[in-house]
């Protein structure tokens, strides 16, 4: 509420100046732009990751990655099981207190289908160098088909703070080529 009444009560009748109206239509010509690069780039140019989202029991997602690292572990890092699961499966990670689970080896130019869930608090998963960014939440299993193609070592770290271990909060996965990852598994 203005402290003093306008001169003229009806304002909105007033004629709008044509700077004002310029101004305007600059406005609303540029949302127009931002609003149709941004499909356009979503549709088009492969740089926003399509996911889905499912709900689900933190304990459940658990289990399911659990099952993939038994049955897929090719060795362990500080305790932590790496696993190379076959091209065109499901791979299962967990961002939990301060770690991700398991490690992942996969196979450069082969896709992957992604699980990722958070299992106590929000965690932030993101690939570097790819940059990836997911923003995961317990009891919410996001899914994504990723294809490799580059080899090497790779960062996942978490950037959603989560606490004071968050700065902890670091794997890496593992791209490899396909001869060298048969010779891991045998």
């Amino acid at each position: 509420m203005a402290i003093t009444s306008p001169d003229n009560r009806l304002w909105w009748k007033e004629p709008i100046h044509r700077i004002e109206l310029a101004w305007i239509i600059i406005a609303f010509l540029w949302g127009l732009v931002m609003f149709f690069t941004m499909t356009f780039w979503h549709a088009f140019g492969q740089q926003n990751l399509s996911n889905t989202t499912y709900k689900v029991m933190p304990q459940a997602f658990a289990a399911k990655a659990e099952r993939m690292a038994e049955q897929y572990k090719v060795r362990e890092e500080l305790g932590i099981p790496v696993v190379h699961p076959p091209p065109g499966s499901d791979v299962y990670l967990i961002g939990r207190i301060w770690m991700w689970w398991p490690i992942l080896e996969l196979e450069k130019g082969q896709s992957y289908r992604f699980h990722l869930s958070a299992m106590e608090y929000s965690h932030g998963f993101s690939l570097q160098p790819v940059n990836i960014n997911i923003q995961l939440q317990p009891g919410y299993e996001h899914v994504f088909t990723m294809t490799p193609t580059d080899s090497g070592e790779f960062g996942i770290i978490c950037n959603e703070y989560c606490g004071f271990g968050h700065h902890t909060m670091a794997s890496r996965l593992y791209v490899v080529e396909k001869s060298t990852a048969r010779s891991t598994q045998e």
